[in-house]
């Protein structure tokens, strides 16, 4: 297989870079040039963010089996490249999120369910699911409903990540001492480890998958007791996980999500966010590692960096300080 990945040297697209490479693919990257590709794969360089396709020149030749896209911003970069790759590309398989669903989300089978309004024009202006559901547009719209795999994740954890998520949770737990965990403690959690979506993503390109896939773990994978144990065995540190209800932590004016990330409390926007319906993607071939093994390995990974992971620079930091959570956990 040659398989192209647009963007391909961080988290969903480093983990695709390196599935494809191991499987023996001829792998080709197209990036700005921030970081280090993947060791083995061919390299493109080009800015997507240029107007008018300007900074596309170098995929104006070439054709590959499958074109894997992870964008996240003006729909209108996907659009251009789709449309550049059409004639010369077998498959377009978009990385985009559960976030296109219309609120409040559901949590029965849902990938037929209404979807936010969109352009595949809209430039960088529009709020992240917008812009997910127009580069969802933008691709269908060049390679047809045939040739287009819409991968619409959920939380997605595992090394390279980016978004810092797991990698607070790994750091704070790593300098021990007393550790606001937020209850309740077997709070079921559902995500997927970053290598298990590349690995099914890319058995679906092979398999020639098309249309949308919620793409996460069962409901209830782990619970936050689960993950946070977990953290404290790959780290080996003398954390003392203080597990504390969730109305004396939003008393505290703790964000869910973001000040504690992953977690939500208990109620609508926890079964929202963790508990779909993603029957569909198990039944075509979704293996999910065990939370103890993406913990170790992210731990690993993070302990390379200096325990310093990359942040993409359109997300704000996460976590809390540490004089709001001695607030919290109190005398």
């Amino acid at each position: 297989m040659r398989l192209l990945i647009l963007g391909g040297t961080e988290f969903v697209g480093r983990a695709v870079a390196e599935a494809g490479l191991a499987r023996g693919w001829e792998v080709t990257v197209f990036h700005r040039g921030r970081h280090e590709p993947p060791a083995g794969a061919a390299v493109l360089r080009g800015d997507r963010s240029v107007p008018d396709g300007a900074g596309l020149s170098a995929l104006r030749e070439g054709t590959w089996d499958a074109v894997v896209d992870t964008w996240s911003g003006a729909p209108s970069a996907v659009r251009d490249a789709a449309r550049l790759l059409a004639g010369r590309a077998g498959r377009y398989l978009y990385v985009s999120s559960c976030s296109v669903y219309e609120w409040p989300l559901v949590a029965e089978l849902r990938e037929d369910k209404p979807v936010v309004e969109a352009s595949p024009d809209d430039g960088d202006d529009v709020p992240y699911a917008r812009a997910k559901r127009g580069a969802e547009l933008a691709a269908v719209g060049a390679f047809g409903p045939e040739r287009t795999l819409l991968v619409r994740a959920g939380l997605i954890l595992g090394p390279w990540e980016n978004v810092g998520r797991l990698p607070w949770w790994l750091n704070r737990i790593a300098r021990g001492g007393p550790v606001l965990a937020p209850g309740p403690r077997d709070l079921p959690l559902q995500y997927v480890d970053v290598r298990d979506l590349a690995g099914w993503l890319l058995d679906a390109a092979e398999g020639g998958l098309a249309g949308p896939y919620d793409l996460v773990s069962r409901p209830g994978h782990a619970t936050m007791g689960e993950l946070l144990d977990a953290c404290v065995r790959a780290t080996g540190s003398d954390a003392e996980l203080r597990w504390t209800p969730p109305d004396r932590i939003l008393a505290a004016g703790v964000e869910p999500w973001t000040g504690l990330p992953v977690w939500v409390p208990p109620g609508e926007m926890h079964d929202a966010m963790h508990g779909a319906d993603v029957s569909k993607a198990l039944a075509s071939g979704l293996r999910c590692r065990p939370v103890e093994e993406t913990v170790a390995d992210t731990w690993a990974w993070l302990r390379g960096l200096g325990g310093e992971a990359p942040r993409r620079p359109d997300r704000e930091p996460v976590g809390i300080g540490p004089e709001l959570e001695a607030k919290v956990l109190g005398p």
